[in-house]
């Protein structure tokens, strides 16, 4: 269990599907993190992904979204990747920024990593601007990096961060 200023970030179990799922259903969540038709199975999918660690991120007692990531463990390469969900009703105090830097700093203190990226929608202009306040900058845009749901392709902005660079 991870805690943070407001978080606590623990290992995601099957018994946090349904509330993840529910929180991905939401037009603002789906929008960016689809799922297909059963957003139950795409949850499990991830906890099961032997290459992806998540973690159910907690406010007050209650699942308020997840944060996940994996390793790219190629020595001359060494970098973890995060995503992050958040339920609407728990943006804008922060959650989100505590989240990525209480994982960040569990990353760099047990896993000894140094860099971090993640690869938001190059439109997601609220989540980029969550990102810079822990410290991520842009690095370049991925062109059609990811196929939507409206199956046209759509850019992605790479960001990253230097362990040095988490803000507080």
């Amino acid at each position: 269990m991870l805690r943070g200023r407001a978080v606590t970030l623990r290992p995601a179990t099957a018994a946090d599907v349904p509330a993840l799922a529910a929180i991905r259903a939401h037009p603002e969540v789906r929008r960016w993190w689809r799922g297909g038709d059963d957003l139950a199975a795409a949850v499990r999918a991830d906890l099961t992904d032997d290459d992806l660690t998540v973690y159910a991120i907690e406010h007050d007692g209650r699942v308020v979204g997840a944060i996940q990531w994996y390793a790219e463990d190629d020595p001359d390469y060494r970098h973890a990747s995060m995503d992050i969900f958040l339920d609407p009703a728990a943006r804008g105090g922060g959650l989100g920024g505590d989240a990525i830097r209480t994982l960040a700093r569990h990353l760099i203190d047990a896993h000894g990593h140094h860099r971090f990226t993640i690869d938001p929608a190059a439109t997601n202009t609220a989540a980029i601007r969550a990102y810079a306040k822990v410290g991520f900058r842009p690095v370049g845009v991925l062109r059609r990096y990811e196929r939507g749901e409206d199956g046209r392709w759509h850019d992605g902005l790479l960001m990253d961060l230097l362990a040095d660079e988490l803000a507080d």
